[in-house]
């Protein structure tokens, strides 16, 4: 095998392929990445048996063949080499791939291809196109409430569904950890609806994500009720898809929170970061509300340094009230607001609180209380 491309353009399909490549591997083959060389170019693919990430560089073909080299290795070499570098990769029997760039030369170990897994794809119930920009905005609003708890594995990912909202069809995103939910709807794609339920895993979301960065036009989604293929800027990402059922999220949603607060986004940003700086991390990083008429308290009380306190004017207008909240979560959840006013409903300072922006919009978020 021998082929010649440019360092930038074999750089940024490692860097989109080598990502889902474990550190620590119990098969040495996984840690590696498997280069095909074609007439059409350079494909790359890495796995780590739950995700499989494939792309085509272009190159300049001498001798076509295959071979696998260790990826983050290959990676660190190509990204030091000299910005718009030539870079030759040629193979000399089965065992040691070399890489030349100017006065530069490697050497790697590469492993028989024969044993690079292949993630069947199998067959797909379902096909549609939707917007990179809407796409990220599912992911990148409710990736945060996903759960790290591996016992409840079906909290581990982004619940993706369809649903009929009375006024048409919509696609909606729902994550949460138990202590917040966060749920975004989006205009359904045509051939998106009669969908499975899907809970796809928070690998998997995380490296769209990062793959939708600076990618316009349309992502073509395929999936089934056990595999999600996205394709999108060249780059083909297979993921398994988390088994079991996602808990009914509409039950814990609150329906007759009465208590409205308004308060001005930033504004209250700004306050929960300054006074949760003395917050325990024993404490949960508590921070108490008190509500009045037009007026907020923020305040913050840790035994082994002190206290803080800040007001803010707002809009409330019932009786008086108190609850409190983990200040990060808070925090978190004021991030994912994109109008200037947040609206907060309550009820009582043990019920969940329910999050919105203000108008109708598509997104909502749920907060559990804690006792401060």
């Amino acid at each position: 095998m021998k082929v010649t491309l440019e360092r930038n353009h074999l750089l940024k399909s490692l860097g989109h392929v080598h990502r889902v490549v474990e550190r620590r591997n119990t098969y040495p083959i996984l840690a590696n990445v498997l280069m095909s060389a074609t007439a059409e170019g350079l494909d790359l693919r890495a796995t780590d048996l739950d995700i499989e990430v494939t792309e085509t560089v272009p190159a300049m073909t001498g001798t076509p063949g295959v071979t696998t080299v260790p990826a983050h290795t290959l990676y660190e070499i190509v990204r030091k080499l000299s910005d718009g570098a030539e870079v030759v990769l040629e193979t000399d029997g089965a065992d040691q791939m070399s890489i030349t760039s100017g006065r530069s030369r490697f050497h790697l170990a590469c492993l028989n291809p024969d044993g690079f897994p292949d993630l069947k794809s199998g067959s797909f119930t379902h096909t549609f196109s939707i917007p990179a920009e809407a796409l990220k905005d599912l992911i990148e609003r409710t990736q945060f409430a996903i759960s790290n708890e591996e016992t409840r594995y079906y909290l581990n990912g982004i619940f993706i569904h369809t649903i009929d909202a009375g006024d048409g069809i919509v696609m909606r995103a729902v994550a949460t950890d138990g202590h917040r939910l966060a749920r975004v709807e989006a205009e359904a794609p045509s051939g998106s609806a009669g969908m499975p339920g899907i809970i796809v895993p928070r690998k998997t979301v995380s490296e769209v994500l990062k793959l939708l960065d600076g990618v316009e036009g349309d992502v073509e989604v395929e999936l089934s009720d056990t595999k999600i293929r996205f394709t999108l800027g060249g780059v083909v990402l297979l993921s398994k898809l988390i088994e079991g059922s996602f808990p009914d999220y509409e039950r814990v949603t609150p329906k007759n929170n009465d208590k409205l607060l308004r308060v001005d986004r930033d504004g209250l940003a700004k306050a929960v970061d300054r006074v949760s700086t003395i917050a325990s991390e024993r404490g949960g990083k508590a921070v108490k509300l008190s509500l009045s008429e037009g007026m907020l308290e923020l305040s913050v009380t840790n035994p082994d340094h002190g206290t803080a306190n800040e007001e803010l004017a707002v809009e409330f207008d019932v009786e008086a009230f108190e609850i409190g909240f983990n200040a990060r979560y808070l925090l978190e959840i004021i991030s994912q607001i994109r109008t200037e006013n947040a609206l907060f409903l309550f009820n009582d300072a043990g019920s969940p609180t329910l999050v919105k922006e203000d108008g109708e919009t598509q997104a909502q978020f749920v907060l559990m209380p804690m006792r401060v």
